[in-house]
Order: C-alpha cells, then structure tokens, then sequence
C-alpha cells in the first residue's frame, strides 16, 4: 500500500468511504461565549465523541480496512500508546468490522 505525502481529492474521497461506514459524524456544537469573545459564529468539533476520544479513530480505521487478509490474520500492531496506538487497536478489534 503506496501512500503519497499529500493525498489528492480521490485519495480524500476513498478513505471517507471506507471510514464511514464504522464511525458516526463528529457531532459540531456552537457556544455563545466563544461566539460572543471572538466575534463569529463557532463550531466546535467534539472529537471527545469518538471512540478512543480522539479524531485519529479515523486513520486507524482506514489504515486497517485496507490490509490484505494475509496482513489480517497475522494482526496488528502499533509502537504507541497514545490516540494513534488506541485507534490502530480500536479498528483492528471491532471498529473497522462494525
């Protein structure tokens, strides 16, 4: 699996398709405060609503739905023990089959 440095717009469209499927949208809420101290109308995107919390749920699930059955059955492992780690693992149990 070739990966560019920046991907172009199919590159963007094919991993939203493969994603979509396994995560719900990130749920955007506005507050007045923040609308109020900067003058705009803001959205805040909660990642927090994801699971494993953080918006890197995405490339887990796309990194692992495009592994061969090969790369599958000899599993997954990721050098973090962070969003990154949590998401690989996350997608490589149950979110990328969901």
């Amino acid at each position: 699996m070739a990966i560019s440095p920046i991907p172009d717009l199919a590159e963007v469209l094919a991993a939203h398709r493969r994603i979509e499927p396994h995560l719900k949208p990130t749920p955007l809420y506005r507050y007045p405060a923040l609308d109020a101290l900067t003058g705009a109308r803001v959205r805040v995107k909660h990642e927090n609503h994801q699971p494993v919390g953080a918006f890197k749920v995405r490339g887990g699930v796309n990194l692992v739905s495009q592994l061969t059955e090969d790369e599958r059955r000899r599993g997954v492992i990721a050098a973090s023990t962070g969003n990154h780690g949590q998401s690989v693992a996350y997608a490589a149990t149950n979110g990328e089959q969901s």
